[in-house]
């Protein structure tokens, strides 16, 4: 059961990722938030085949397991999902070379921090991990903020509900494993996923309901498939 479990969330976590990543990209053009998905449902899918291989803990995909991991908590879902958020919220479109940057960047932090393996405690890497969340956190609150402020009641209260969920998971992460669980963490890492899968998920809509707001009020461009939409019901 556990590890149907696992299963089911990881591949709901692969779902949201690929699908809501492709959307951010083709709707939006948000390479931030679209690529950074795909590469959390990447995360997913090399997790998801080394645990039908047996979960060996010696092996190629364990390390790449590691590296997405370390990926994606210390740049990926922390400052590039700030600076995909803002641009809805400060009409923030980085260049291509900030893009690739970026990304550079979140490589680099991921050869690093994987070598800082989860069957000790690393207290420098894991105490850096929570920092960054904290700090990812605050921006998420604004977020929130914005939400409610023109009225998508509905996005603010379900991205408030996963961003608690997801700093809930970061700071258990390295510093309290939950009683009962295997030495795989199973079911810790089946509320992970599933838990990033939703965040993937409500955050596209709640980027939605700021971006078409925005667009209502004029401060952005509209898009051009509302622009043939627009079109189509004007003739």
């Amino acid at each position: 059961m556990k590890n149907l479990l696992f299963m089911l969330a990881d591949l709901w976590m692969i779902f949201a990722g690929f699908y809501f990543g492709w959307k951010f990209i083709r709707r939006y053009g948000n390479y931030l938030l679209g690529l950074e998905w795909m590469i959390v449902a990447t995360s997913g899918s090399n997790f998801f085949l080394w645990a039908l291989l047996g979960g060996a803990e010696d092996g190629f995909l364990y390390n790449v397991a590691y590296f997405f991991d370390a990926f994606s908590r210390s740049v990926g879902i922390t400052l590039i999902l700030v600076m995909g958020l803002m641009r809805v919220t400060h009409r923030y479109k980085p260049s291509v070379v900030v893009d690739v940057g970026v990304f550079a960047l979140a490589a680099v932090a991921g050869l690093y921090l994987q070598q800082f393996r989860a069957d000790e405690l690393h207290v420098g890497p894991a105490t850096f991990y929570v920092v960054v969340n904290v700090l990812t956190t605050a921006f998420l609150a604004y977020f929130v903020w914005r939400l409610w402020r023109i009225g998508a009641k509905k996005q603010a209260v379900s991205a408030a509900l996963v961003t608690i969920a997801g700093s809930v998971i970061a700071i258990t992460y390295d510093f309290f494993p939950l009683p009962g669980d295997d030495a795989h963490r199973t079911l810790f890492y089946s509320a992970a996923l599933a838990t990033w899968g939703f965040q993937m998920f409500v955050y596209y809509f709640a980027y939605r309901a700021l971006h078409d707001h925005n667009e209502t009020a004029g401060a952005e461009p509209v898009s051009e498939q509302r622009a043939a939409a627009y079109a189509r019901k004007d003739r």
